[in-house]
């Protein structure tokens, strides 16, 4: 028994001229239809869930019909209720049809006018340059922003924009700042997982080879730079991860394609952790000296990005001379820290930074080493490695003359400005040309 009425069929076909029609006709044909409309609701169904919506609309039904290739309904779309109006045309048949809306004219003469559109005009301007916002008026302010996001967002968020599109609940989606291809994601998943992979070496310096040449890795810099700065931050005690940063970045730093100016200030405070930092690696076992190649990689780096980041950044330089120069007369830092902080300014100075900050506080620099000479004597020689690294900057010719006959006043001269401590060492080298760089100095 279908629930559909076989009289409606019967209505239609006799109004297309079909006068009579068997009982078995009308019950299949109420059947079909019965089936039909149930597939149409089914689809609309769909659309309505899908639109996270809980009344079905005209639209619904309009688009399940595209959906099952059935023509559609023509006419417009009415944002308001259709208002149905009901008339008799004899004894138990109503007909129902659409009342039209009525106009006062007294009312629409009265209204006031609406305003006149502004021309269209277009202008330009810059939206970001190098992911920086520039301060001007056609962008947003910093407070905008703020209110920007205290705004609702969702279905209904805007009623005014729903209504005039003809669809009154809209979803409206916030707009993402920042977003990465899945290749990206897959890459940059790929590298971090092979530099911190101990036991693939193979695949560890493709993944370096690739940052150092790849040119498509420009979004990629600032989760490199993030990334950096937590692992250095929470593996202080494994050299392993701490040196694999260190290659990351200077991987970073050799691409030509990538533009590192915006983060360097981000990029330098992990590779000064690896090169000041007290305690590297695991403490609690004796003579460790590993840690010395990861300072020594630091310290390269810091000179790399003062060679190629100091025209563009004029303070580079002058804060991190400051920063190795404060560790370097701390004395109550260990050996290691002032290994770090000479071979630092080293890089960062050259030539000319060992004359002015190095060599007048050797003096001093020499009595808290020779203090430390029992307790950690293997620290305290690799000090005066780094320091006898850095007098050999002063001398252009290294393979200089003995010292003369003259030089027991050049020794006394030497001891008297740089201590007994490295002035002995100085001497030792026999060097005549290294104990002349250091009095000039």
């Amino acid at each position: 028994m279908s629930i559909w009425n076989p009289d409606n069929i019967r209505d239609v076909a006799e109004s297309v001229g079909i006068a009579s029609l068997n009982d078995e006709v009308l019950q299949a044909l109420s059947s079909d239809v019965e089936y039909r409309l149930s597939q149409v609701l089914e689809e609309a169904l769909k659309f309505m869930r899908h639109g996270k919506r809980t009344v079905l609309a005209t639209q619904d039904i309009a688009l399940a019909l595209r959906a099952l290739d059935v023509e559609p309904l023509y006419g417009y779309e009415s944002t308001r209720p259709l208002r149905f109006g009901e008339a008799s045309i004899g004894p138990g048949q109503p007909l129902f049809y659409v009342e039209d809306e009525e106009v006062d004219f007294e009312k629409l003469i009265n209204a006031p006018l609406p305003k006149v559109p502004r021309e269209i005009s277009f202008t330009a301007h810059w939206l970001a340059v190098e992911g920086v916002q520039p301060s001007i008026p056609q962008n947003p302010t910093s407070a905008d922003s703020r209110n920007q996001e205290l705004i609702p967002k969702g279905p209904g968020a805007n009623p005014n924009l729903a209504a005039t599109s003809g669809n009154d609940n809209v979803s409206v989606k916030p707009l993402v700042k920042h977003i990465l291809s899945k290749e990206l994601q897959l890459y940059f998943e790929k590298i971090c997982s092979a530099l911190l992979d101990d036991s693939n070496e193979e695949y560890r310096i493709a993944a370096l080879a690739s940052l150092r040449s790849d040119p498509g890795l420009h979004q990629l810099v600032p989760y490199f730079v993030q990334f950096v700065a937590e692992k250095v931050t929470h593996n202080l005690k494994n050299l392993y991860i701490l040196t694999q940063m260190m290659q990351l970045t200077s991987a970073m730093l050799d691409n030509e394609s990538l533009y590192i100016d915006p983060y360097i200030a981000s990029l330098v405070p992990p590779v000064l952790t690896c090169l000041l930092a007290p305690h590297l690696g695991l403490t609690a076992q004796p003579h460790n000296l590993a840690h010395y190649h990861l300072r020594t990689l630091a310290a390269s780096l810091l000179h790399a990005t003062c060679t190629k980041y100091a025209k563009s950044s004029h303070t580079l330089k002058p804060r991190l001379a400051r920063t190795c120069l404060k560790a370097f007369l701390d004395p109550q830092k260990p050996p290691q820290v002032h290994y770090g902080a000479i071979i630092g300014l080293k890089a960062v100075g050259g030539r000319e930074a060992v004359s002015t900050l190095v060599v007048p506080n050797l003096k001093p620099f020499g009595e808290v080493l020779a203090e430390r000479w029992d307790g950690k004597k293997e620290d305290v020689e690799m000090a005066v490695a780094a320091v006898m690294g850095c007098l050999d900057l002063l001398v252009e010719e290294r393979d200089g003359g003995a010292i003369t006959g003259k030089g027991g006043d050049a020794q006394e001269k030497v001891k008297a400005k740089v201590g007994e401590f490295v002035g002995e060492r100085v001497i030792a080298t026999g060097k005549q040309r290294l104990v002349d760089a250091v009095l000039e100095a």
